[in-house]
């Protein structure tokens, strides 16, 4: 747990948390809800816990709440979730356990390789009257309603709960004593948020198991200026490539400010104390050359896309800020000008060739043929980020990168996209 506390993902954890995770090798779980087809940025804190729980020796549980994510989990929630179809839950969890294989270790020849369970395998067989009669009853309606996530929705006008989700705690601790059984899972690892649920667990479990659990919590995390990690003003930063790109992805993590990114280093990033110490001091010796945030962004980018698309991901941040373009392949040139204004133009124009006075002003980088005279006479139009210094340049199909795109440019941030039709 010293591992934890330094790095900023220790927010709590019950009595003896410490002492039984440091006597020996224990089996820990964390559960994943698959109401959506990816995990995203937020997501990561929680799994960077289990990453440290592995290399610390302890055996890493990923439940995946195939049958929970039918139920839906009240917490942090102002009204009633969709309820998913078991397709899409099935669906859904699948694709999460291909991305939490690019974190944890699942190799069997391990001591102590990671497992992925779906609590659909108990839950979706469990009789109502028997699970009422043996697991109900040792929960209290009153420390129920008591909790933020469910006192929040009754005290709200017009919201109130279902007791679909007023239920889900006793399932999620019924995940914990099953676990338990199985796998002599002893704690559980979550959010902040899930401190009511997690500590549901350790009771159940100590009632009909009659052994000691324990749970160990996270923060929430927020950045400086006190808005929810992992979203952006198009929404949550997800890990699935089809969903935010590994492009939008490295650049999320290249954006952070300067107050967070040492923060971010240590929650994100497996790099040890004394590298970020001097990434930390680079930072404030020279914080326009931004050390500290190439290195998050590098780390984070690598563990969830890999290598390869690390690499093409600062090929296209590079031609975004004037780096050649004749390399980049058509996927990333889209990524770097995604938020370029775009035109068409068709391909037969240049194929008989466009002067560079009229592809300026067709392009958009200049608004007239005397303000491309003025651009030309002063070096300030590119393209594709090469300053034209021909008068008489002629455009044509040799100009197009990627067999689509070719990018007009004046000065430094007025840019173009023209698509190739």
């Amino acid at each position: 747990m010293g591992e934890l506390r330094w790095r900023g993902l220790l927010q709590d954890a019950t009595d003896g948390a410490r002492e039984h995770l440091s006597s020996a090798s224990r089996s820990i779980y964390i559960g994943f809800d698959p109401t959506a087809a990816s995990l995203h940025a937020g997501n990561l804190l929680v799994i960077m816990t289990l990453v440290h729980a592995q290399r610390h020796g302890h055996s890493p549980v990923a439940l995946v709440g195939g049958g929970t994510g039918l139920i839906g989990d009240p917490s942090g929630k102002r009204g009633e979730r969709r309820l998913l179809s078991r397709d899409a839950a099935r669906a859904n969890g699948e694709a999460i356990g291909r991305q939490l294989a690019r974190f944890l270790e699942f190799d069997e020849s391990l001591p102590n390789p990671a497992l992925l369970r779906n609590n659909l395998d108990w839950l979706d067989g469990l009789g109502l009257v028997t699970f009422l009669r043996d697991v109900g009853k040792h929960f209290s309606v009153n420390q129920m309603v008591s909790r933020d996530s469910v006192k929040r929705r009754v005290a709200e006008s017009g919201a109130g709960i279902s007791f679909t989700e007023f239920s889900y705690s006793l399932l999620q601790a019924y995940d914990f004593l099953e676990l338990n059984r199985r796998y002599g899972c002893s704690v559980q690892m979550g959010g902040s948020d899930q401190w009511g649920n997690i500590t549901a667990g350790t009771e159940l479990v100590r009632k009909m198991a009659r052994t000691r659990a324990f749970g160990v919590v996270s923060p929430l995390l927020t950045n400086s200026a006190g808005t929810k990690f992992g979203k952006t003003e198009t929404g949550n930063v997800w890990l699935d490539p089809e969903l935010t790109s590994p492009y939008e992805f490295y650049q999320f993590w290249l954006n952070t400010r300067d107050q967070d990114a040492v923060r971010y280093l240590k929650a994100f990033t497996l790099l040890e104390r004394e590298e970020i110490e001097e990434l930390s001091k680079e930072l404030q010796r020279s914080p326009r050359d931004r050390v500290a945030q190439r290195a998050l962004a590098a780390e984070v980018t690598r563990r969830v896309h890999g290598e390869d698309a690390l690499t093409a991901a600062k090929r296209a941040t590079r031609a975004l800020f004037g780096g050649k373009l004749e390399n980049l392949t058509e996927k990333e040139l889209g990524w770097a000008f995604a938020n370029a204004p775009s035109v068409e133009m068709e391909r037969s124009l240049l194929e008989n060739g466009v002067p560079v006075l009229i592809f300026a002003t067709s392009s958009g980088v200049a608004r007239s043929l005397s303000e491309a005279r003025r651009g030309l006479a002063e070096g300030s139009i590119y393209l594709n980020n090469e300053r034209v210094t021909d008068r008489e340049l002629v455009v044509t199909t040799a100009h197009v990168v990627g067999a689509r795109y070719i990018v007009a440019r004046r000065g430094k941030k007025r840019y173009r996209l023209v698509r190739v039709v």
